[in-house]
């Protein structure tokens, strides 16, 4: 078993578990926010902010990327978005004189939950690991102590100027970075001299992007809040919206109301696509509404192989391809419908571990929809094959014209707010030249044109010597990224890491030589600059811009703006023989999105239309003309082979997911409601049947092992079994808990996402019987 935590720190291994729920939402959903609101912020604060999120007047929820519609509720925000605001908004101080009785090392020893709950940072601080004649830390090597903002940002400098070449700067950006912070951030990069912008969509959306550039010519979602509404039949793979994206179960009641069919995919049954209590309407919160009406159990990474063989349907029912919209807008069809006439049911029905019946009932739904969306998050773009897998999903949708149709479209679900407005604002390591040559024109400075490290890039890097400072723009770097034990190695080779941040994370005690952390405003804050009261804005995942306004007074005095952080390391690094006027950027952000407006087309009259109540729309071609940007000229059908993982005897396919009370690397508690796991992490879910070929009973205890090529293993130890009704061959364990498990190496063809969701691995019993 794991070893047990510190005192304070409560256990994670030894959860309490009853039967999961059937239903999401509701009143324990109401009870659960307002209960965690007042324990982190007091009853007047959480007044003060839950009031304002998300409204158009307010601030964007600091949580997921989900859009709001132009009438917003009294209380528009989910019972994890009220998580995310009280984890932000909380009273709870982070001082320098916390980290003067916590040693670095001791808090290497505290889990991201007990870190997460101490609160927000007050003060820059840094950490210096000199050693002594020994070799051993210094006096003070393992303790971060107060520095002044002048202080870390000439230190930052003088490291960023002694390196051999900008490359070996690792330049990382959070999804809660907003597009004035974004815009500025790879500027001060590229006129530094790197295109090294890793950023969270490396890890999660980039198979989705690599994908629809290719086929569709633009690398997001086609439809938008409306289009959902009117849709006849979504189809929701790979996503668990109830736990993740809470607020888009309210779009799918509106669907489902209006007379929408909707199908789920996914290894797991999840209550939210079972039945949604919303808790707008007491009809809601009492009795909710069931949202699927076809739930097909899959088997980790048999999606391409379902959609290729629905493709094959089709194409053999008279009628069913809309052979206009093929002829006049795509390109690729003959190659392409020649694989899907290849598609076999038996391959399919292995690749799946679907039953014949429910794939030809899957059909009909598809053949009665005249207006079909796909929808789709993690559990679609981080396989080995996530990229030719989405390919499929707009084959599929290319063949009945649902692309450029209201109604109808591709829908991959973003996680963090601002994800995709931070890629929209060129924080991208391959950027596209017409990019380029746009920030050089405005700027007159030459940007590098070689491509930089992505994420998984970027830890080799620092293993392998090749970079040497690493700048991160909010995140837990450490925590989200794969391989944990070799990316902990790495950034502990770096001569100087930088966090700029709210809270307290895993990241802050896996330093370089040097590190740094440096508090900023968050969401909920007010932000004066010069007197004068900011903004800043963000996208959401359906491509809308709009503004957002914190009311809370800062956390501390001596926090700055994430651009006011930038314009002056700017300052510091480029001197002043940079003629970028970063001193006007800081003084008012409204002089960054003129500048915006000049570079990215789509950005015209920035300042003028983010000031209109709910923001505007960014321009679409594919859904706005049936326009296509690809190489082709028309939106691209694919033909590429079917692939699966397949497994040992013995072994299961692990996929990573969230806990009801987690985003993503930040933890709100210790509970997973909806599974019915209470007050543990280390648990993995198991199909009885699996379990019981293994030898795993219900509650006993297990090391996880995964196995890749070449004999590379790695290990995550003292798992506590669940039996859970997960599909055949398949298990499930909570990340960050679960991410020493995908090995470096281990990512997707084409977009290099780290595989998270199809990792092989052997169960070694640690109570008295190997499995």
């Amino acid at each position: 078993m794991a070893s047990k935590p510190p005192a304070g720190d409560p256990a994670q291994d030894s959860p309490r578990v009853t039967a999961p729920k059937h239903a999401a939402a509701g009143i324990p959903a109401v009870v659960h926010s307002l209960l965690i609101s007042h324990q982190q912020m007091g009853a007047r604060r959480t007044a003060q902010t839950l009031l304002k999120v998300n409204q158009k007047n307010g601030f964007d929820c600091p949580g997921c990327a989900w859009p709001e519609g132009d009438h917003r509720h009294t209380a528009e925000f989910c019972e994890n978005g009220a998580k995310a605001v009280a984890e932000e908004a909380t009273l709870r101080r982070v001082t320098p004189e916390f980290f003067a009785a916590h040693s670095v090392s001791s808090l290497a020893g505290r889990s991201g939950y007990w870190l997460g709950q101490q609160g927000r940072l007050t003060h820059p601080m840094l950490l210096e690991r000199g050693t002594g004649e020994d070799g051993e830390d210094g006096e003070d090597g393992d303790h971060y102590r107060p520095v002044s903002w002048e202080q870390a940002f000439a230190l930052i400098a003088e490291e960023l100027t002694a390196l051999d070449s900008p490359d070996e700067a690792l330049f990382y950006t959070s999804g809660r970075t907003s597009n004035e912070a974004a815009f500025l951030l790879q500027l001060l990069a590229r006129e530094y001299g790197t295109n090294n912008l890793p950023d969270c969509s490396n890890m999660c959306h980039e198979s989705s992007g690599s994908a629809l550039v290719e086929t569709i010519g633009i690398g997001k979602g086609s439809v938008s809040l409306e289009d959902l509404h009117q849709a006849d039949l979504i189809i929701v793979a790979g996503q668990n919206p109830g736990t993740n994206h809470p607020r888009m179960l309210s779009a799918l009641e509106k669907a489902k109301a209006a007379g929408a069919k909707i199908i789920s995919v996914n290894p797991l049954p999840e209550a939210g696509l079972e039945r949604f209590k919303n808790p707008q309407t007491p009809q809601g919160m009492v009795k909710g509404a069931a949202l699927t009406d076809l739930f097909l159990r899959i088997r980790i990474g048999g999606d391409q192989a379902l959609f290729r063989l629905l493709n094959k349907l089709i194409l053999g029912t008279p009628g069913a391809v809309d052979a206009e919209f093929v002829a006049e807008h795509t390109h690729g069809y003959e190659e392409f419908a020649a694989a899907a006439e290849a598609a076999d049911w038996d391959e399919t029905l292995t690749a799946t571990g679907l039953e014949r019946s429910e794939i030809e009932e899957a059909l009909a739904l598809v053949l009665a929809s005249r207006r079909t969306i796909v929808c789709w998050a993690m559990g679609l773009t981080q396989h080995k094959h996530s990229v030719p897998t989405i390919r499929e999903v707009v084959n599929f949708l290319l063949l009945r014209g649902n692309i450029g149709r209201p109604g109808a479209g591709v829908c991959p679900v973003r996680g963090h707010s601002n994800v995709q407005g931070d890629r929209t604002m060129g924080i991208f390591e391959r950027p596209d030249p017409a990019f380029l040559d746009a920030l050089d024109k405005e700027f007159g400075i030459t940007s590098p044109r070689h491509h930089g490290y992505d994420v998984v890039r970027s830890i080799e890097a620092l293993r392998d010597g090749k970079a040497k400072v690493f700048f991160a723009m909010g995140g837990n770097f450490v925590a989200a990224s794969p391989d944990t034990d070799v990316t902990e190695a790495a950034m502990r080779r770096a001569r100087l890491t930088v966090h700029v941040s709210t809270k307290l994370n895993r990241s802050h005690v896996v330093t370089g030589t040097r590190a740094l952390i440096l508090p900023t405003l968050g969401r909920t804050d007010k932000d004066f600059q010069a007197g004068v009261r900011q903004i800043v804005t963000v996208e959401d995942s359906m491509g809308m811009v709009h503004a957002s306004r914190g009311n809370l007074a800062p956390a501390s005095p001596y926090l700055l703006s994430e651009p006011a952080i930038v314009t002056r390391l700017a300052r510091a690094t480029l001197g002043p023989a940079s003629m970028t006027p970063w001193e006007d950027f800081e003084k008012d952000y409204a002089n960054i999105r003129d500048r915006i407006a000049r570079v990215i087309p789509g950005f015209e009259d920035f300042n003028e239309r983010v000031a209109r109540p709910g923001g505007f729309a960014l321009p679409h071609a594919p859904r706005d003309e049936r326009r296509f940007p690809t190489a082709t000229g028309k939106a691209n059908f694919t033909a590429a082979p079917v692939e699966y993982p397949k497994l040992p005897e013995g072994r299961l396919l692990l996929q990573t997911l969230r806990s009801h009370d987690q985003y993503n690397t930040t933890i709100y508690g210790l509970d997973d409601r909806y599974r019915g796991i209470k007050g543990g992490r280390r648990i993995v879910l198991v199909n009885p049947a699996d379990a019981a070929e293994l030898k795993l009973p219900d509650g006993s205890y297990t090391d996880l092992v995964s196995e890749w090529k070449d004999g590379v293993e790695r290990r995550a130890p003292g798992f506590r079994v669940v039996h859970y009704p997960t599909a055949r061959g398949c298990a499930a364990a909570y990340y960050p808990e679960t991410n020493v498990l995908v090995p470096l190496g281990a990512t997707a063809d084409t977009s290099n996402t780290p595989t998270s969701k199809s990792v092989i691995v052997r169960f070694e019993r640690t109570d008295g019987e190997a499995a």
